[in-house]
C-alpha cells in the first residue's frame, strides 16, 4: 500500500510539471477518439483539409500549421503517450514550458516548410508527381524530432555521444534509404533541435547515468539498514 502511495504521487508530480505535455497529450486523445468516430471518406478529407501539404500551406498557412499539431494519421494515441512521457515531458522539465513549447514549435514549423519546400522543388523538376501537393501530412512527428534532439544537451559526455549518434541513425537511416520528404523534415528537426543549445546553456549540470544509479543505490541501502537500537538509559 505504501509503494503504491509512492508511486502516485511520483507519478502525479511527474505529470504536474509537465503541464504543456500532458495537455497536448490530452488533446490528442479528444481528436483520436473523434478521428474514429468519422466515416473513412469524409476522415480522409477532414484530415488532408488540416494538412500542412503544398496546397493548404499556400491558402491557410497558418491554420494548418497549428491544426497539423492535434491530429495523428489514423495511428493509435497510445504511442504517443508513451514517447511524450519519454521524451517532452523530461524536455518540459528540464526546460521549463516556454522553452520547450520554443523547441517543439520551431522543429514542427521549420522543419515543415524546409521538407514541403523540397516537395514543391522536387515536384518542379519532374522527380515527384504534380497530385504530391496534397499529400496528407498530419502528425507531431516533427516535433517529437526536435525534443528528441535538444535532449542531447541533458546527457553529460560520453553518454550524450552515444545518444546522438543513435538519434542520428534512427533518423539519418531512412532519410538515406528512401529519401522522401517526410524523412528530410524528421532529420531536419532533429538538426533543429541541437541548434537550440543557446536554450539549454542555463539549466542545470548535464546528467551522467551512473551518478544517479550509485546515488539510487545509497539511498535504498540507507533504507533497508535496520536502525539502530536505542541506548540504554543512563543511571
Amino acid at each position: 500500500m505504501q509503494y503504491m502511495r509512492r508511486f502516485t504521487q511520483a507519478a502525479w508530480s511527474y505529470v504536474r510539471h509537465a503541464p504543456g505535455t500532458y495537455l497536448w497529450l490530452a488533446a490528442l486523445f479528444l481528436t483520436t477518439v473523434a478521428m474514429h468516430h468519422m466515416d473513412p471518406h469524409f476522415e480522409l478529407e477532414f484530415l488532408r483539409q488540416r494538412s500542412t501539404n503544398l496546397h493548404e500551406l499556400s491558402t491557410n498557412p497558418v491554420r494548418v500549421l497549428i491544426a497539423s499539431a492535434f491530429w495523428i494519421d489514423g495511428s493509435s494515441w497510445w504511442p504517443y503517450a508513451v514517447l511524450y512521457t519519454v521524451f517532452h515531458a523530461q524536455a518540459e522539465r528540464w526546460l521549463d514550458t516556454w522553452r520547450w513549447l520554443a523547441v517543439a514549435g520551431a522543429a514542427h514549423v521549420l522543419a515543415t516548410l524546409i521538407s514541403e519546400g523540397a516537395l514543391l522543388w522536387a515536384i518542379r523538376h519532374g522527380h515527384a508527381p504534380a497530385t504530391s501537393v496534397d499529400t496528407l501530412d498530419v502528425g507531431v512527428s516533427y516535433a517529437l524530432a526536435g525534443v528528441v534532439g535538444v535532449l542531447t544537451y541533458r546527457l553529460a559526455p560520453p553518454w550524450r555521444h552515444a545518444y546522438l549518434a543513435v538519434v542520428l541513425l534512427v533518423y539519418g537511416g531512412p532519410l538515406l534509404a528512401s529519401r522522401t520528404f517526410t524523412d528530410l523534415g524528421h532529420f531536419t528537426s532533429v538538426l533543429i533541435g541541437l541548434a537550440c543549445h543557446p536554450l539549454v546553456r542555463d539549466r542545470g549540470t548535464p546528467l551522467n547515468p551512473l551518478t544517479l544509479l550509485r546515488k539510487r543505490q545509497r539511498s535504498r541501502n540507507q533504507e533497508d539498514r535496520p536502525p539502530c537500537p536505542n541506548p540504554p538509559p543512563e543511571r
